[in-house]
């Protein structure tokens, strides 16, 4: 027992600690950039779906009318039923558990023994649970550089411009913390946009300026466009420091011809600015769309059209992919790179400092990186089934991808470009004035009232356009091509029944939504 002089000191310091100033998390002392920053893919209507989805789980008590939530909102293959590449999770499986190569009862094909051991060989004490270097698995990286020279028709592509990242998202943030040095830095970013550039430059305290893609051009860029928002964003004080180019489109599905490709980068280097290119779904091309050209590509025609004036225009390219996307679909693995041209070899000494900040990105999603890029040895029996396979997913998304887009056209005050490439689609609705009514008495985005009341009434989850970006008077939402073909009639019936049910409801008297 605390003795009288004890317990007098002991109250005397509690009164003391209690005139402190708190300096623990609160909503009203936690950085403010984080609670401006928004990401709308996995907003307010993905909590809701999970709350459904509980009541599914439980036995649906409140009697909802459909049994299964389908997540449209994201673009997560797996999730939804696509199957992984045998020639992946056989190679994936052996660097993970090495036991399995020397079972020969373990059916893994001879290639994927063959890669799966270079792989062990090339990582820290033949573990995929070491560290790797910072900018990543030197193996891998080569592969890449072979993966670009190949696609691209070069031969210079150097492993030391290129790093290894979990997914693109950690390369986007590394280059954008790179940028952003304070809110009077810009980024010239496409509306509609992927909503992982908006909520960095919130989060780094930068400033966002949206360029309009043209909805009436297949979501096309017009210089005219960007000239009229470089200067406004300049006037207004900012010094705009790069431009962020998505190609094939998230959510708009464009796919960018070799000429608009060339123009935006000769566009860019003219006026300064860093292009941070994200082509994640290169791979996502459809039928008599333009075939994808990347960034790299235009800015070695560049080079070639012209070495003297391009090389003094001292061009920079960031270039993103993903194994999360085309036909590989492992988001889950995160893994990812970044390539760079232009860049001095001080800035890239600091890309390398990020990474090492954080070790290294994930090793097995570096590996995976080095499947994306380079598939089995051609000729053999893999190479033919892993051909097979990539070509079954690709011709389903495509034909999922027209069968969507024609639905949607046939809903009445609907109007959606077709998908050229990527996963999504992103129709305009126009809505009755009293669908607008409702949403403004709900304190809620027109668009996103539609699509909550779309998740309620049939458990299908999009997204809102507004968390995008779209012009003034103009409504959206995003939805994924990818639920399996088997499952996407059922969609589509679902979403038509509501749609029309929603019109009757909210009177004739249509606006845009």
């Amino acid at each position: 027992m605390k003795s009288a002089p004890t317990r007098t000191l002991v109250a005397l310091s509690l009164a003391a600690w209690a005139g402190v100033a708190s300096s623990q998390l609160t909503m009203e002392n936690i950085n403010k950039n984080v609670v401006a920053a928004e990401y709308a893919v996995r907003g307010r209507l993905l909590d809701r779906a999970g709350e459904l989805e509980r009541e599914l789980a439980a036995g649906n008590p409140n009697k909802l009318p459909f049994d299964q939530i389908v997540h449209c909102n994201i673009g997560n293959p797996q999730a939804l039923g696509q199957k992984p590449l045998t020639f992946v999770r056989e190679v994936l499986g052996a660097v993970v558990n090495p036991a399995l190569l020397a079972d020969k009862r373990v059916p893994i094909s001879k290639e994927a023994r063959e890669r799966a051991k270079q792989y062990l060989d090339a990582v820290s004490f033949g573990s995929v649970g070491a560290y790797t270097e910072s900018q990543g698995i030197s193996l891998v990286r080569d592969e890449v550089a072979e993966f670009i020279d190949a696609r691209d028709g070069t031969s210079n592509a150097d492993p030391q411009d290129i790093f290894l990242t979990d997914g693109a998202s950690s390369g986007v943030k590394a280059l954008m913390q790179l940028l952003v040095r304070s809110v009077t830095d810009a980024l010239l970013v496409p509306i509609p946009q992927y909503p992982l550039y908006s909520a960095l430059t919130t989060l780094l305290n930068g400033t966002m300026a949206g360029y309009y893609l043209n909805e009436e051009d297949s979501w096309g860029v017009h210089l005219d466009t960007l000239d009229a928002k470089l200067a406004e964003t300049t006037a207004a004080g900012s010094e705009v420091r790069a431009i962020v180019v998505i190609n094939p489109g998230n959510p708009t599905g464009q796919s960018l011809p070799q000429a608009a490709v060339e123009a935006l980068m000769g566009w860019a280097a003219k006026n300064k600015l860093v292009v941070l290119a994200d082509e994640v779904y290169q791979e996502n091309v459809y039928g008599d769309a333009p075939a994808f050209s990347s960034f790299r590509s235009a800015y070695e025609a560049l080079l070639a059209k012209d070495p003297v004036g391009f090389a003094a225009l001292s061009p920079q390219l960031v270039s993103f992919h993903s194994t999360s996307k085309g036909v590989f679909g492992e988001c889950g693995l995160r893994g990812g790179y970044f390539e760079t041209r232009g860049l001095s070899t001080q800035v890239k000494a600091q890309l390398v400092k990020l990474q090492s900040i954080a070790l290294c990105s994930n090793a097995v999603g570096q590996i995976a990186t080095g499947l994306l890029v380079k598939p089995p040895p051609p000729g053999t029996a893999t190479a033919k089934k892993h051909a097979a396979e990539e070509a079954a997913i690709k011709a389903s998304l495509a034909g999922r991808a027209s069968r969507l887009a024609a639905a949607l056209n046939k809903l009445q005050g609907v109007r959606c470009n077709a998908a050229e490439g990527a996963m999504y689609l992103f129709p305009q609705v126009t809505l009755p004035a009293g669908a607008l009514a409702a949403a403004k008495a709900a304190k809620t985005p027109p668009d996103e009232f539609y699509c909550m009341r779309l998740l309620e009434a049939t458990g299908l989850v999009v997204v809102p356009g507004s968390g995008f970006g779209q012009r003034e008077g103009s409504w959206h939402f995003r939805t994924t091509f990818l639920p399996p073909d088997h499952q996407l009639e059922d969609v589509l019936g679902r979403l038509g029944t509501f749609h029309n049910k929603f019109l009757a409801t909210y009177d004739t008297h249509s606006t845009e939504l």
